[in-house]
Formats: structure tokens, sequence, C-alpha cells
């Protein structure tokens, strides 16, 4: 099949701005239900790879990238395929700028190609997480520059993503879709876009109420999680298993929700998101989110606490952490995907490094990791986009470099002092990582009733 794909005179039923974990699901679902669909991302390499059938997302196969390519989809580095466009949806990443604040330069670089090129009638979507009020306050201003007016010529709308990286049961169709407008137009338009695609849509008040409901859902998350993470602290000193007070309090069939301690938060959205509402509280009204900012303060400094178990685990047999070989098992950010973003892994690993023990790796889905020059990954959505400029460099010296993935892992488990269980991926054979490893420190939770096994 040929690579290139022609822009067809009849134009685009959807336009996707940025290619990655949030917009090619979002593709990919708008080509099974019909649609004519183009995709737009600045960057070539990434371009080129999906118009030759190859996926840089876990989510997405071959297969069907082939399926997409059939039924007419073509990735393109070139703006003006949005003149050609009923609807744009902009699915770039929303990172954090290096003071902690929010960085919407790609979503405004996005946003600017869009209104170069969009015409009366467009539908225009935001999907890349934010603060509350970017869509009217920054989006808007320059769709009407031009000369359109929000509501009459031209639709403005924010839907918050909400893909769940290799999420069987829940995917972009049958997750139900929060929409709010600008106008009550405009929500009608983006809900009748969006009933095409998904099986359920959900309508707000307002673009305000969608982009403050993605807030709530990953604060949620966070806050919660810092809770058992520090309780996991605790209860550790005072003697209490939290895994077993965990599984007792679930089976409460009202007004409980389990949540479990890790070795820290990791992923396109919690990390990152909750920080994007601090900000706005702050900047609107001048004092703190007290609960984001703690939450925050918990999760950050639990890498510090795996190395500080790590640390005492070989202590307890007379081993120094300096010179020990230190096995790492699991180091994408969740379970069965490959995706690395903002993994606690590489705090640990460095923390690691720095204390002079020999690090080593073992992944299914990772065949190799460099830890110096770093990338701080995207917050929200997407890798492998070119709308601002590259992040920065975590790591250097004695704790950056490339970690040696061991090819053989029964082996491997072995020869280490301590194993460290950092995700569980579903091919790992717990029995055997207990059985295996002289000292293995379980950070998930997975391993029960074995003499040699820490559980966090």
């Amino acid at each position: 099949m040929s690579q290139h794909v022609p822009v067809r005179s009849a134009g685009f039923d959807l336009v996707v701005v940025g290619l990655g974990y949030v917009g090619l699901p979002l593709a990919q679902e708008a080509c099974r239900s019909g649609l004519q669909v183009a995709g737009l991302d600045l960057d070539i390499t990434v371009v080129d790879a999906l118009n030759a059938g190859h996926s840089h997302v876990d989510d997405l196969s071959a297969a069907d990238l082939a399926a997409m390519r059939e039924a007419g989809f073509a990735a393109h580095t070139d703006a003006s395929i949005v003149a050609d466009a009923r609807t744009v949806v902009i699915c770039v990443p929303t990172p954090l700028a290096q003071d902690g604040g929010p960085d919407l330069s790609m979503v405004l670089a996005a946003a600017a190609s869009v209104a170069a090129f969009a015409q009366p009638d467009t539908l225009v979507v935001l999907e890349s997480t934010t603060y509350p009020g970017t869509t009217d306050e920054l989006l808007r201003p320059m769709l009407e520059e031009g000369g359109l007016r929000v509501g009459r010529d031209i639709f403005l709308a924010f839907s918050p993503e909400r893909i769940d990286p290799g999420n069987a049961r829940w995917h972009f169709r049958n997750t139900p879709k929060v929409v709010g407008g600008l106008t009550p137009a405009c929500t009608e338009r983006a809900a009748a876009f969006y009933r095409k695609i998904v099986d359920e849509v959900v309508t707000a008040r307002g673009a305000r109420e969608a982009e403050m409901s993605k807030l709530l859902e990953n604060t949620y998350r966070h806050v919660n999680i810092a809770m058992v993470n520090e309780m996991a602290r605790f209860c550790h000193e005072l003697g209490i298993d939290l895994w077993d007070v965990i599984r007792c309090a679930a089976t409460k069939p009202f007004g409980f929700h389990a949540f479990y301690p890790g070795p820290g938060v990791g992923g396109h959205c919690i990390p990152i998101d909750p920080n994007y509402l601090s900000y706005r509280v702050q900047a609107a009204l001048g004092y703190p989110f007290r609960f984001v900012e703690l939450a925050q303060e918990i999760n950050n400094a639990m890498p510090t606490y795996v190395v500080q178990r790590v640390q005492d685990s070989l202590n307890d047999v007379a081993k120094p952490l300096r010179g020990s070989k230190v096995l790492l098992l699991g180091v994408t950010y969740k379970a069965d995907i490959s995706d690395q973003r903002e993994s606690p892994a590489l705090p640990i690993a460095i923390r690691l490094r720095s204390a002079g023990a020999e690090v080593v790796f073992h992944d299914p889905f990772v065949t190799s990791w460099e830890l110096g020059g770093h990338r701080d990954a995207p917050s929200g959505d997407e890798v492998g986009h070119d709308f601002a400029p590259d992040g920065e460099t975590i790591g250097s010296g004695a704790s950056g470099g490339a970690l040696q993935r061991v090819p053989e892992l029964a082996g491997a488990l072995a020869g280490a002092d301590i194993a460290v269980l950092l995700q569980r991926h579903s091919s790992y054979d717990l029995d055997e990582i207990a059985r295996l490893a002289p000292l293995v420190l379980d950070t998930r939770g997975a391993i029960t009733d074995s003499a040699t096994v820490e559980r966090l």
C-alpha cells in the first residue's frame, strides 16, 4: 500500500492535532465510526512512522494502523489541512514548566495553527488537560482574531481526555465523554460530534466545568494515593500489614474505594494535572490548595523512602547499600505497557546509583533505559510531538547513563543482593521471584507469605 494518501477534496470530518496516547485512539475510533480523519503532528519522525504503519502507542498495533489507513487516515505535518476540516480536536501535551506552573506552549502553538486555517462553521475542541478558563481566555481570542465569532461563526468546546493506556475494559468508545462549550450552541455541536464515536456523552454547563471535571478526577486519585502512601510508612513502623488492612476495608460495599500504596506516582495525569488546579487557585484567589501541595510532597517522597527501605533490608543481613547489586523489576509507570512517563523507577534508580549501589533492571516492555539525559515526559497526553522545545534533563554524573538490562531473569534474581518489584507486570512469576531472590522489596503488595519478601 502506498504511504501517501492525498487530501480529499470533500474535506475531513475530523483533524486530530497531536498524534500520541490521546490523539491516536481518538482518530482510531473516528475511523471505525466511518468518519474521514486526518492527523496533524509537527514531528516528522512520528508522522513518517505512522504513515508507514508503525505505532509508538501501546494501545494501537500495526494492524490497528493498517485498518485506519484503509479507512483513509494519514498523518500530516502541514497545518493547512485544518482548512478542510469540519471538526478539529487538539490533543497536545500540557506538562509543567520549570517553576512548577502550567506549560501551555504546545496548546497555544497548536491553537495558533488551527486559528490560521479554520473556516466558518468549524468545531474546535481542546482535549489537553489544563486549568479552568483556558478554553475561554486563551483559545477564544485566537480563534476570533480573524473576525469569526465563537458560538456564531465558529464553535469552541472543551472535552477532557479519559484515555487509560493498557486498560482492556474501558476504551475510547465505552468511556463516557464529558463536553462543555463556550455557548449552548458550542456544547450542542460538540456533543453531536462525539455522539458519532462514543456510547455516552455527558454535557457540562460550560467549558470551565468540563475543564474542572478532569482536574477533580485526578486530584481525587492523587490525594487518596498520598494518604495510603503515608499510611504505608507509619504502618510499617507500627508492625501493621497495610495491604491486609485495605483488603479488609474493601469488603465494605458502600462508602469506601480501595487505593494502594506504591513507589510513587507516574503517568500522564496524576503527577501533573493537580498542579494545574493548584496553580489556578493560587493565581486567581491568592491562597494555596493545601490538599494538592501536601499530596505532592508525600508522593514525591516515596522514591526516597523506597531507597531507604532497600538500605534497611540490606542492613538487616549485614550488607551495605554501597556495592550491593540491586535488581529493579518493572520500570514503566503502569503494568503491562511500555510507557515510562513520570515513572518513579527513574528517581529510585538515580538515588540508588548515587548511593553507590550496582543497579540493573528487567522489564519485559523496555529494552534499554537511559538515566542521564532523560527527557521529562509529556504530561498531558502525547509523545512524539514537536510543538515546543525539548524538555529538561534529569540525572548526571554517577547517577546518569544507561542501566544494564539483565538478559535472563532467573539468573539475575539469584545473583542480586536484593530485587525491588516496582511494577507488577502479568508476565512476572511472583513465586519464582520470591524463591530465587535472596531478598525482595515488594512495592506493589503482590507477594505474600514469603520470609525473604518485605512489602512496602
